[in-house]
Formats: structure tokens, C-alpha cells, sequence
């Protein structure tokens, strides 16, 4: 078993620029803190380093999902007995996108949508925080059905010609493959119903509606054969990987990669 590796913020900062992080980029970002070792100043000194690097004309993006406001029927709340979601069903707090907290998002996405400055999308299960130059344009109007699609912030964020930085996670933690999802013709290709508390007039409502079924099985399998093509970085830090890729080679290579290995 590897030795636990001690890593301090100008570790950080010196990996992100190694890895090819620049002022004015707009990055979407996934992260496992505990894959990197010990931290020094935990998520904090992540974030501090990654608003650092990009500068003020530069924007960070994380996802923030709080899936488990969907109905619990899709099994969201598998470890819960069966009969208790009805009730689960009846009280979930409706979607507040400055008090929700993410679910399994990771401890750097939980503190930075509280952070400062940040603002946060109004999906009330797939939401997004960013904060930055284009913050806004990215977090507006996240409509709810198209989740992941065109005019999502996933999809506006391809507009811009952004990156992905995945900091010790894999592909299966790379949402901007399910834009490929969208775009893709595959067989079986269909859409669902959700539900989600939100709040509408400052009432409480459980709201249904349409949008893609996506599961992301093989996303690890694309990231395998997308690392093939040589246009990802690798820089290591403390125990963990940083993965800096554009994130419109990642999407267009998937989209590909769907439409003829997708059954």
C-alpha cells in the first residue's frame, strides 16, 4: 500500500500549472479529496488554488447534484426500507439552491458552492455552482429537462471551449460525457419521467418532468479509449492523478465512440 503523501497548497498550485491550468480558462472540475493524501488546509487550499490559477477572468464549475431529491421509487434511496418512501416522497425539502447540500459530490464541491462569489444553477438534482467571469451565463436558466443537453451549463461550457480537470476521480465522474449522451444516436436511446421537490410561488410542489435516461456505465471505457488519442495531461499530486483535458475534444471523441460501440 502506498504512503500516505503530505501536500501543501503550493503542491497544488505548481500541479495545476503543470498540468496546464491558465489564467482565463474556464474549467469544469471534479475531485476526490482523500485520493491526494493529506491535504493541508482540506478543500479550502484546493479551492483557493484553483480560483488563483484561473484569475479573476478565468471561471471554475463543479457539479453540486443533490440527487437524492428524485423519487425514491428510481432507487435513490435504495438503503432505505421500501415502505418508508411514500413518506420520504412527501417531506423532502423542496430544492434551495443557497442551503441544499450536494449528495456524494465530495467535500471541495460541498464547500465551494458556499463560497463566496459563487453562484449556484436551479436544477433541483443536478445543479451546478461556478464562479467566475462566465458564472452566470453557465448557471442561468439550468432548465429542467435538458439536465445535461445544449443549453445546460455542461452544454454552455462546450460553447465557451472549456476544460475538464478531473483531480484524482475517473471518467465515471465526468459529467460532460453525458452531453455526449445527449448528442448521440445509439439504440435504446429514450427519455424518463423524474420528480423533484422545488418550491414554485413559495410553495412546496412535487414536480415531474422529461429528460434523457443516462447511466454512464461505459464512460470509463470511453476515457480509456479518449486517453488513447494523447490529448489528456497527467501530473501527479501527493497520491493522486490530476487529468486536464479540453473538454469539446472529450465530448466530440464520445459522441463518436457512442454512435458505434454503444448496444
Amino acid at each position: 500500500m502506498e504512503k500516505r503523501k503530505l501536500v501543501i497548497p503550493n503542491d497544488i498550485k505548481t500541479a495545476f500549472k503543470e498540468a496546464g491550468v491558465k489564467k482565463g480558462q474556464a474549467i469544469m472540475v471534479h475531485t476526490s479529496l482523500s485520493s491526494l493524501g493529506y491535504v493541508c488546509g482540506g478543500a479550502q487550499s484546493v479551492i483557493e488554488a484553483l480560483l488563483e490559477s484561473v484569475g479573476e477572468e478565468g471561471t471554475i464549475m463543479m457539479p453540486t447534484q443533490s440527487w437524492k431529491n428524485l423519487d425514491p421509487k428510481t432507487g435513490v434511496y435504495w438503503q432505505e426500507p421500501e415502505e418508508w418512501w411514500d413518506v420520504i416522497r412527501e417531506n423532502i425539502p423542496a430544492y434551495d439552491k443557497m442551503v441544499t447540500p450536494t449528495n456524494t459530490m465530495g467535500a471541495v464541491s460541498e464547500m465551494f458552492r458556499q463560497w463566496p462569489g459563487t453562484l449556484r444553477s436551479d436544477h433541483p438534482a443536478r445543479s451546478v455552482a461556478a464562479r467566475g467571469h462566465y458564472a452566470e451565463y453557465l448557471t442561468e436558466n439550468h432548465d429542467l429537462s435538458d439536465i445535461f443537453g445544449d443549453s445546460s451549463p455542461i452544454g454552455r461550457l462546450y460553447e465557451l471551449d472549456g476544460y475538464v480537470l478531473l483531480i484524482g476521480v475517473g471518467y465515471d465522474k465526468n459529467t460532460s460525457l453525458h452531453l455526449a449522451d445527449v448528442r448521440a444516436e445509439y439504440p435504446g436511446k429514450h427519455t424518463v419521467i423524474e420528480s423533484s421537490a422545488i418550491r414554485v410561488d413559495g410553495q412546496r410542489i412535487w414536480k415531474n418532468y422529461e429528460t434523457l435516461a443516462v447511466d454512464g456505465g461505459d464512460f470509463p471505457v470511453i476515457g480509456e479509449a479518449f486517453e488513447q488519442t494523447g490529448q489528456v495531461r497527467h501530473v501527479s499530486l501527493g497520491n493522486g492523478i490530476l487529468s486536464m483535458m479540453s473538454q469539446r475534444a472529450l465530448v466530440d471523441f464520445a459522441v463518436e465512440w457512442i454512435g458505434e460501440n454503444r448496444k
